[in-house]
């Protein structure tokens, strides 16, 4: 029986409003052009809902259901009702499967290997050390923290570090 070995996760961490969401837009699609199938998890503290109220799905759910799946040939959905907030991991296992790589939004509390986002501009500390897993900074200017610190809009050179460091 072949060992299974855990989808490697990188979180993409910063504070508010530094471009977490707009790097792991540009990252996507550069992993995917190197053969890479990624898979990404944004962990959110609020509530939020792609039902559509008066929608069958929705229905189900109003009647009761702990989980819909909404199925087409192209897409599936769950919703489903959870007693905790989920782990990395457990959402990993629970959840994903087929990919080479996981980024995560937010859950900047987590074991698994960082890239911070720093914006001189919004004057804030760095959230991340290299006691929390920092693989590298990647900033609108240079710092020098003992991880790489790479140009924010240098998307070659941070996969270039997630293939070194993470996939191969």
């Amino acid at each position: 029986m072949k060992a299974h070995n855990p989808i490697p996760v990188i979180s993409i961490v910063g504070k508010s409003n530094t471009g977490k969401t707009t790097l792991i837009e540009k990252l996507v699609p550069e992993l995917a052009k190197r053969g890479y199938r990624v898979a990404t998890i944004k962990h959110h503290l609020h509530d939020f809902d792609i039902d559509i109220e008066g929608k069958d799905s929705w229905r189900h759910r109003q009647a009761g259901a702990r989980a819909t799946v909404i199925a087409t040939p192209r897409k599936v959905a769950l919703i489903e009702d959870v007693e905790e907030d989920f782990s990395i991991d457990a959402l990993r296992e629970r959840y994903i499967h087929d990919v080479d790589l996981i980024l995560t939004e937010g859950f900047k509390g987590n074991p698994h290997p960082k890239i911070e986002i720093y914006r001189a501009a919004l004057k804030r500390e760095l959230l991340c050390g290299q006691h929390d897993n920092l693989l590298a900074l990647a900033s609108d200017t240079p710092l020098d923290i003992g991880v790489p610190c790479l140009d924010i809009n240098d998307i070659l050179g941070l996969v270039d570090l997630i293939e070194a460091s993470v996939l191969k």
